[in-house]
């Protein structure tokens, strides 16, 4: 039984490639790593808890030390990183957290990896390190477009993606780079646009869109990122980047109107609110050199937003316990006096 590694596993994408590991591979022992910030919820994984082939470890990648010990202990044949702070808002006001967590602990386990010579590290990053794209609908991210981050959190991606290509060009590190457009599906966590618009619009609150709602994201469902991820870990020729993206632009004022317009609720919930500072223009992926790879989304906009939606309505205690307390606090200071 091979053994293989998902940093960041009590996340959104990660949690959700966890899950779809452990059903899919019984002959691959699944080991999620996550440090559980205020993002990380095991919950999620009470349905595969007691599988043979998954374990739970609780580390901070940027713990060397701690790092070290784990694989002392395991023999892992692939690494899948997903570990990272991952909102944009947030990198705003606390930088410094993104760079220890996207680059020294990225740096950690890439050490951890070449010491103990794996098959492959797959580094799941985002297209938000390329930068912003004009709204001419005929130009796209291709892997090739230069990395233009504008953000923290854009950059701390950046620079770990760039450590990533380092060991591999330096020490011969079997390496892949992914780079996907937004998510969306079940479990995501409330304060990115989707859930954080049906969380408040099943409340019957304001839902806040920065400036005029204009700004166009590509959005992919979670199962198709989990797919091509899948696909690239044992496919995907070494040293390659991959981007990944559903080939579904929408404003975010289209996004939050499909959203209220699913529930039957007023337009007037939506609450423009200050835009938010280097908020990019428009993400949109070329998917062609992973298409030909094989990997094809299974989900249209339409058909995921759906399913996302009916799945918020059906696991309302998931969500409603997150949104107290200290998000209840963030949500307030972020939105305030705008």
């Amino acid at each position: 039984m091979e053994n293989i590694l998902v940093t960041g596993g009590a996340g959104f994408i990660g949690g959700n490639f966890v899950q779809y590991m452990v059903a899919a591979y019984p002959n691959y022992h699944i080991y999620n790593l996550d440090a559980l910030t205020y993002a990380g919820d095991l919950s999620k994984h009470q349905s595969i808890e007691n599988n043979e082939n998954y374990s739970f470890v609780q580390i901070d990648i940027a713990d060397r030390q701690a790092v070290e010990s784990l694989f002392e202990r395991v023999n892992f044949s692939y690494i899948v990183h997903f570990a990272a702070e991952s909102h944009v808002d947030r990198s705003i006001t606390e930088p410094e957290i993104f760079i220890r967590t996207n680059v020294l602990g990225t740096q950690v386990l890439l050490e951890a990896a070449k010491r103990a010579g794996i098959k492959k590290f797959v580094h799941v990053s985002t297209d938000e390190v390329y930068g912003e794209l004009e709204f001419d609908p005929d130009t796209f991210f291709t892997e090739e477009t230069p990395l233009q981050p504008s953000s923290p959190y854009s950059a701390s991606k950046a620079s770990s993606d760039l450590l990533v290509r380092a060991y591999y060009e330096t020490y011969g590190l079997p390496v892949n780079i992914t780079r996907c457009s937004n998510n969306y599906g079940p479990f995501h966590f409330p304060e990115k646009l989707i859930p954080l618009t049906i969380s408040r619009v099943l409340n019957n609150q304001p839902v806040p869109v920065y400036g005029n709602g204009q700004n166009v994201r590509d959005w992919l469902h979670v199962h198709d990122h989990c797919t091509a991820i899948d696909l690239v870990m044992h496919n995907g020729k070494i040293g390659e980047v991959y981007n990944i993206g559903g080939h579904n632009e929408k404003t975010n004022l289209q996004v939050v109107q499909t959203i209220i317009q699913a529930f039957k609720k007023s337009e007037n919930l939506i609450e423009f609110v200050q835009d938010r500072l280097g908020h990019d223009k428009r993400y949109a992926i070329d998917p062609t050199k992973i298409e030909q790879l094989g990997w094809k989304p299974v989900y249209d906009f339409e058909t995921g937003i759906a399913q996302t939606i009916k799945w918020f309505v059906e696991n309302e205690n998931w969500w409603k316990q997150i949104i107290s307390g200290e998000y209840q606090q963030y949500y307030d200071r972020q939105y305030a006096q705008k």
